[in-house]
């Protein structure tokens, strides 16, 4: 994601000095290497994809060599969905030398260049996709983020899976189990300080960055592309209705619901329902995976703000 947004900035940067285009085309070799330390290049490079799980693992190495993929449903796996980046045709147009750069890959190093999207289908208004993702993977993971017994919940998508919450993980090591398990609110343990929990609560920020992903996806891929949501309704959608079905269940964190409560407000009996405090809004860390409830430091307007982004309208929600 770092590569290609610096590689866009590069890109309109060189359309108005073309000495910027060497730079592009450095973040997107950049860009295919770190592609392959994650999908694995080469005989003995081993890539994070499980391809019977069809999702993205943590692998440890481990001193005597052996490689382990820890086979945790953490957010963690849908990461990849944030490195996308649409390229217009009239750019690539202007920029000759990048898009030789480009061809000179598919070209001399197909292997590299077949670790990603096919940048050389055109899509939607013949734009070109750089992914670290193709098609079917993305379903793939989508199939697994949209499930309500998985990351999906009534209020965004959860860090952790829920399935850990009657299947946790295991690792064991010189006679000691370490334990994953899906704790929707705040930690269990103190070895984390209590306050702070990435094992099955709600993050706005990465919300945010699963959304505007979509949106990027959308733009290439247009409305042909349908993937159920949620899982097991019978019901499909295009990845940009996706995207604003996630930015609905997110503002259901604020929003009033049908009891006149806010949900991530509902821990405080004040602030919940008092005339005179129900209406002044908290930007609270994170928020409980189940019941939306806020949490940790309740002054994240920093990022937790960004609520106010997803909430306004859009004229025209298909471009990014």
């Amino acid at each position: 994601m770092y590569c290609l947004n610096l590689l866009r900035i590069a890109l309109e940067l060189a359309c108005h000095n073309h000495v910027y285009e060497d730079i592009a085309s450095k973040f997107f070799e950049h860009f295919l290497s770190i592609a392959g330390a994650i999908n694995g290049a080469g005989e003995d490079r081993i890539g994070l994809w499980d391809e019977t799980d069809q999702f993205y693992y943590d692998h440890l190495n481990l001193p005597n060599g052996d490689n382990l993929a820890l086979k945790i449903q953490s957010i963690v796996g849908l990461l990849p969905l944030f490195a996308v980046e649409t390229l217009e045709p009239e750019m690539l147009n202007a920029l000759p030398d990048f898009s030789r750069r480009m061809e000179w890959f598919l070209e001399h190093r197909p292997k590299a260049a077949g670790l990603i999207s096919n940048w050389q289908i055109a899509g939607l208004g013949n734009r070109r996709l750089l992914s670290l993702l193709r098609g079917h993977r993305v379903k793939a993971l989508l199939s697994r983020m949209l499930d309500e017994t998985q990351f999906l919940s009534e209020r965004g998508v959860r860090s952790l899976s829920k399935v850990h919450a009657h299947q946790p993980f295991h690792f064991r090591t010189d006679g000691e189990t370490y334990d994953v398990t899906y704790w929707p609110a705040e930690s269990r343990s103190r070895l984390f300080g209590g306050n702070s929990n990435w094992r099955g609560p709600v993050w706005m920020p990465l919300n945010y960055l699963i959304i505007e992903s979509l949106q990027k996806f959308h733009y290439y891929y247009g409305d042909d592309f349908k993937v159920e949501c949620p899982v097991g309704s019978g019901k499909f959608l295009t990845i940009l209705d996706v995207s604003r079905e996630l930015g609905r269940r997110l503002s259901n964190l604020f929003l009033k619901g049908p009891d006149g409560q806010r949900a991530a407000l509902k821990y405080h009996p004040k602030l919940a329902g008092d005339p005179h405090f129900k209406d002044y809004l908290l930007f609270h860390e994170y928020f409980d995976g189940d019941t939306g409830r806020g949490l940790g430091a309740s002054h994240q307007t920093g990022w937790t703000g960004i609520i106010a982004r997803l909430l306004q309208p859009r004229k025209n929600p298909g471009k990014v």
